[in-house]
């Protein structure tokens, strides 16, 4: 055992990967279609129960095709829905199946690219699951380790992920440096303040050269919700009256705007609900497209179209969103500042948990030489800005988003099962 190979995996919220640190190779495994990435999305069909992953789920949703769309699993850990299942064509599935049967095919993807399998990793998870609850926090931790034993790994560590994604970078570097990691993937926001250099990575212990870590609860996907909350919404009737001058109930457009509620938007209860919202409501047309998103089961669509606004609006001032699967020839121009004023409050929340970090470590801003940015929304302009200017001596360096963790994975398993 002792001479089994051991790999990273990185099982995210958005976006997985897998690697294998070996001399002159790319550590990341090819997951699909030759990319190293595997969104973390399940579709179930409901004709023959096929299953498909990543792109390949997504494929099969947007092509119309009966069945179930899951996205953004990582985010049942440490919640209580962990426990609990969903219905899959008739049957009750259990969610924590669900995860399992995700990081197998990860799993076994990685051990198909690598031609060799694989029973020892280390494995990614941000530096909180579950925010100030550290029993809960434990407890996403467990059951993680868990399925992954399951799924046949039977030796397993766990690493911080912006740990890891500094061990990447260091790979690259040729000097000594005060390294603050920003790591904003799909569900929450880690930093890790590490001292890295190339004399350094040679240490099997790398427990001094870690001055500080930290996070919170605010990724991507809750960036694609408020934006969501704030500008699609309400084309669908969020904010807008009843007859009884009360405004319109708002549960129904939180679970769409969420990515791993969504579904629920499709049951008969729900559908009941808006029905009766719809006969007391004042402007009916939004209430209609409401009910056509839930009967053409469009909500993941919706979600989607509103993800790739976000992006978007990353590189430029406006975005044009097509509405036209619930309401026919209509559009919606999203702006910069839109954006921003929908996630202000969730990105000075991350601000706040650098300047925590750094008087927890007792490190001045001045002192950093390099921010270190990787994850999907680490792009995100207005976070930039706000962490550029807690460290305006610092360099930005950009990393790999969806690839440095998993990166990092592999060279940690190394230093950690050999």
């Amino acid at each position: 055992m002792s001479g089994a190979p051991a790999c990273g995996i990185d099982f995210g919220t958005s976006n997985s990967t897998a690697g294998w640190s070996r001399p002159g190779l790319p550590a990341l495994l090819p997951l699909e279609g030759g990319k190293p990435t595997l969104p973390s999305v399940v579709f179930f069909h409901a004709e023959d129960e096929h299953v498909s992953y990543g792109r390949a789920a997504l494929t099969d949703y947007l092509a119309g095709y009966e069945g179930r769309l899951m996205r953004s699993l990582k985010s049942l850990l440490g919640t209580a829905m962990i426990d609990d299942h969903t219905e899959v064509a008739g049957r009750a599935l259990p969610f924590r199946v669900l995860l399992a049967q995700f990081i197998g095919e990860l799993k076994h993807r990685a051990e198909k690219a690598a031609d060799q399998s694989f029973s020892r990793a280390v494995l990614g998870r941000p530096v909180f699951f579950v925010d100030d609850d550290a029993q809960a926090d434990k407890k996403a931790e467990n059951t993680l380790a868990e399925i992954a034993h399951a799924v046949g790994l039977k030796d397993i560590a766990f690493q911080y992920e912006p740990i890891a994604a500094a061990f990447d970078y260091e790979s690259q570097i040729r000097r000594e440096e005060l390294v603050l990691v920003v790591d904003i993937g799909g569900g929450t926001s880690d930093f890790a303040l590490v001292r890295l250099s190339p004399e350094r990575a040679k240490k099997a212990e790398r427990r001094d050269d870690i001055l500080a870590s930290g996070g919170v609860h605010i990724g991507g996907t809750d960036f694609d919700k408020y934006l969501s909350l704030a500008s699609v919404m309400p084309t669908l009737g969020l904010g807008s009256r009843l007859a009884s001058g009360l405004e319109v109930p708002s549960a129904q457009y939180f679970n769409l705007a969420t990515w791993h509620t969504i579904n629920q938007v499709y049951s008969k209860k729900s559908w009941t609900q808006i029905s009766d919202i719809r006969r007391g409501a004042v402007d009916k047309d939004k209430l209609d497209r409401l009910q056509n998103l839930v009967r053409e089961r469009a909500g993941h669509w919706l979600a989607m179209q509103v993800e790739a606004a976000k992006i978007a609006l990353s590189d430029a001032p406006q975005a044009v969103m097509d509405l036209g699967r619930i309401a026919p020839g209509e559009t919606l121009t999203l702006h910069r500042p839109d954006f921003d004023g929908a996630i202000g409050e969730l990105v000075g929340t991350v601000s706040r948990t650098v300047v925590a970090l750094l008087k927890d470590a007792g490190v001045n801003g001045d002192d950093i030489d390099t921010v270190f940015f990787t994850g999907g929304s680490s792009g995100v302009p207005l976070l930039r800005e706000q962490i550029s200017a807690l460290l305006p001596q610092a360099r930005s360096v950009e990393g790999d988003r969806f690839g440095s963790i998993g990166a990092g994975l592999a060279l940690d398993a190394v230093r950690k099962f050999g």
